[in-house]
């Protein structure tokens, strides 16, 4: 069984992750749609394509596929890279009024997400020994028990409405499918946009 203090640190990551990840993102998202703030708009738009690598490392884990491991240390440090990263945003983002309620809760968010960030990622390194195997030590099983328990509830969903099983296999498939479809996406900003544009992102 886990020390029950590292399940405890483990399992406020992984609900504080679904409030600074999931949750307050999904609210701004919308909040700056239906305002139309350009840039703000961006910034979440580019969250959302690098936070998609949390849940390509929830399915690989669910898969008990040890490469998940490794991306819960580096998606949490992408994340904080593409909040800080965009020139033009970051200024855009200053010229709002302080105290206006939208970009002020975006600011907000965004330091609330860096420091949670850096916390989940030295946090999740404590498990990159289980990179080479040993699922079933104590430290690799805290980490496998939210991915579990969201299989369970993903399957109930999958097969109400497709009638289908929803299995580890088929997560582990969508996890490695998704991870390179990121990688590929990844490399082609980093080789084609970056020396282009460097920290600008314009209409990205």
């Amino acid at each position: 069984m886990p020390d029950p203090l590292y399940r405890s640190l483990v399992w406020l990551a992984v609900r504080l992750g679904l409030l600074f990840t999931v949750g307050l993102p999904l609210v701004l998202l919308v909040w700056t749609s239906v305002r139309r703030e350009g840039a703000l708009r961006r910034l979440l738009g580019l969250y959302w394509k690098m936070a998609s690598l949390l849940l390509i490392a929830l399915l690989l884990l669910t898969n008990k596929a040890p490469l998940g491991f490794a991306l819960l240390v580096a998606a949490p440090l992408l994340l904080v890279a593409v909040l800080w990263f965009w020139v033009d945003l970051n200024e855009e983002l200053a010229d709002f009024p302080t105290w206006r309620g939208l970009p002020l809760t975006v600011r907000i968010w965004r330091w609330s997400l860096t420091f949670y960030a850096l916390a989940l990622a030295a946090l999740a390194s404590t498990c990159l020994s289980c990179l080479t195997g040993g699922l079933e030590r104590p430290v690799c099983a805290a980490w496998l028990e939210a991915p579990d328990q969201l299989h369970g509830v993903l399957a109930q969903i999958f097969g109400f409405v497709f009638g289908g099983r929803w299995t580890p296999a088929v997560a582990g498939f969508l996890g490695y499918a998704g991870l390179a479809g990121y990688a590929v996406g990844l490399l082609q900003w980093l080789l084609v946009r970056l020396p282009r544009q460097g920290r600008v992102a314009g209409e990205f």
